[in-house]
Formats: C-alpha cells, sequence, structure tokens
C-alpha cells in the first residue's frame, strides 16, 4: 500500500521531493509535520549530487517506503491521517 496514489509516477529526484511533501501534510500536527519537512528537505539536498540511475531508483523506493510505513504508523496511532490523538480524544467528549 502507497501512502498517496501517484508514488508509482515518482521517478526524479524532485518528484520524490515533491510527493513526500505532499505526504507530510498527512501527518496529524504541526510538530510532527514540521519535523518531517526538515528531514526530507534535508535528505534531498544531501542527495543533490547524485547522478547515477540506479542509485536514484533505490533511493526513490526507500524513500517511498519510509514515508508510507510513517504514514501507517500516525495513521495506527490516531485513526485517521491528518488527525492527532488530542483531536481525536476531545471528538469523543461532544
Amino acid at each position: 500500500m502507497t501512502p498517496l496514489p501517484g508514488a508509482e509516477l515518482v521517478r526524479t529526484p524532485l518528484q520524490l521531493y515533491r510527493y513526500l511533501l505532499r505526504c507530510c501534510k498527512l501527518l496529524p500536527s504541526a510538530a510532527v509535520q514540521t519535523h518531517y519537512r526538515h528531514t526530507v528537505r534535508q535528505s534531498y539536498n544531501s542527495h543533490a549530487d547524485e547522478d547515477d540511475p540506479d542509485r536514484i531508483r533505490a533511493i526513490v523506493q526507500r524513500a517511498i517506503s519510509d514515508a508510507d510505513w510513517i504514514l501507517n504508523k500516525y495513521i495506527k496511532k490516531t485513526g485517521s491521517p491528518g488527525q492527532d490523538a488530542t483531536a481525536q480524544n476531545n471528538s469523543d467528549r461532544n
């Protein structure tokens, strides 16, 4: 299962960067989103000089599977993407 539709279309580092930033928008809280956006930016900058197509393909596959794991972790914890546990607990009180 991929976190967002279109993961199979990601081929270039720039496409991967944009895809991962869209995945960050599904995370529950602003702090978590900021953390992972920063991580995505750092990784993009550190691999910006990669020329080997096989290495780029491996990085893309690994990043997509990592994003899938992270989103599944937070979805499992909160019940839905984009909602943190506090909001979920507060909705039970109404």
